[in-house]
């Protein structure tokens, strides 16, 4: 068994003697991005087990050991993570716990702490937890992300965006149910083999695989329907994660909506771009404010080569991150950058601009920034742009579902309404024509 080491502040390190020995379980945020950041993980050559557990007792758990006023997300994170020591089948002394963390002034930035707390409180404060962070927060000898791992990241997150984005454009369309899920699985499979291989991680393969990736995708067979579509923003857990959101994508499918879902693209730049803003109201280094740049230019190059494949396709392509921190100029500063700050506001603009006003804003019950850039500007929006149908829905442990998707409901009744009239405005208009 790995010798127990601790750090001179009493924290528990991972070890690169349980690299080798330990089982390392993440949560699971976005099905398709995370399974392929656990595989680039494992050729690294640590053991990772993705939790995809999504019931009752992970809430009931999270409720025994965090406060029920903690974040939502924290919450059910810590839940899914202690569920899984005590009903995952695991031996608690060979297993280790990753989580996230930004840096910034949003409490998610405290989940470590919080989870650590809990684990004392279970009796497993032996279980060492690793913080993934780009902001210098916590160390470990046995884990570090190099720069080619961040590298290869970037691209598995770029592939899942584009993955995601086309499977959301086919799935209400498809003629044979199921084909859209199971384009998703052969591409998943396809490009863990090829970086099993050493494929798919240079900017012109991934260019070559974009192409391929579109092409298979619009050679499913789909109906001529029209359906709402209906964006989804939000606190990122609660937006992406079918745990958070109680399965909101399907319920959408379900009510014959089109769920269309901005990518992690946009986030990741916007925590690299809070950095440099850091820098320029606050002073700091200015290396680090030039590492900062090249790196969020560089995804913002990979996100261009996505958006350009896009646009030879069918299928609609979403805008640069640049196009969209200028659509949210007059509304929120760059100094609003708590949690997800002034870039939930700009998802909500770039889906009116782009034809998508009926939104469902997913926030936590007690997320206070979300609650500002979210909920808060829901007003301003409407009166800039009053055809936009925003509804902003909380999630809390105590929230029901029923309620959650009774206030959708009414949202996509008014969206059908306002289709409608939309459609009896184009005719009244061509008959004036004619």
């Amino acid at each position: 068994m790995a010798k127990l080491v601790y750090d001179k502040d009493g924290r528990l390190l991972f070890t690169k003697e349980m690299k080798e020995e330990y089982t390392i379980l993440m949560p699971q945020m976005l099905p398709v991005h995370f399974g392929m950041f656990q595989q680039l993980l494992i050729l690294e050559g640590y053991k990772v087990d993705m939790l995809t557990t999504n019931h009752r007792g992970i809430v009931d758990e999270g409720l025994k050991y965090v406060h029920n006023d903690t974040c939502y997300p924290a919450l059910l994170v810590i839940g899914q993570l202690i569920d899984a020591i005590k009903h995952g089948g695991y031996d608690p002394h060979k297993i280790a716990l990753f989580i996230t963390q930004t840096g910034g002034g949003c409490r998610a930035s405290n989940y470590i702490h919080l989870l650590r707390k809990a684990l004392v409180k279970a009796g497993l404060e032996f279980v060492p937890v690793i913080s993934v962070n780009l902001s210098g927060l916590e160390k470990n000898p046995g884990f570090s992300l190099h720069l080619r791992l961040l590298q290869k990241l970037v691209f598995a997150m770029m592939y899942g965006d584009l993955i995601v984005n086309v499977a959301n454009q086919v799935r209400p369309y498809e003629a044979e149910k199921g084909a859209a899920d199971a384009m998703v699985e052969h591409w998943e499979k396809t490009l863990i083999d090829g970086f099993q291989k050493g494929k798919g991680m240079s900017r012109r393969q991934m260019q070559q695989l974009f192409d391929r990736i579109i092409a298979d995708f619009a050679a499913i067979p789909v109906t001529d329907e029209k359906k709402v579509r209906v964006g989804v923003v939000g606190e990122i857990y609660v937006k992406f994660s079918p745990l958070g959101n109680n399965n909101l994508e399907d319920f959408l499918l379900s009510e014959g909506a089109e769920p269309v879902v901005p990518g992690l693209t946009d986030f990741m730049i916007f925590k690299i771009y809070n950095r440099v803003v850091d820098v320029d109201i606050y002073g700091g280094s200015q290396a680090k404010k030039a590492l900062c740049q090249f790196l969020k230019g560089y995804i913002e190059n990979c996100q261009k080569d996505m958006i350009a494949a896009l646009k030879k396709s069918r299928f609609q392509a979403p805008g640069t991150f640049e196009q969209m921190h200028k659509l949210v100029h007059g509304y929120l500063g760059d100094g609003n950058k708590m949690g997800e700050g002034w870039l939930l506001t700009g998802e909500m603009l770039e889906l009116i601009h782009s034809g998508v006003p009926n939104i469902v804003c997913t926030q936590p019950f007690g997320c206070l920034p979300n609650h500002i850039v979210g909920k808060g500007m829901i007003r301003r929006l409407k009166d800039d742009y009053p055809n936009s149908n925003i509804v902003a829905i909380d999630y809390d442990p105590g929230a029901t579902k029923i309620n959650q998707e009774n206030r959708i409901k009414l949202m996509l009744a008014n969206a059908r309404q306002l289709a409608k009239q939309a459609a009896a405005q184009e005719a009244e208009k061509e008959l004036v024509h004619a």
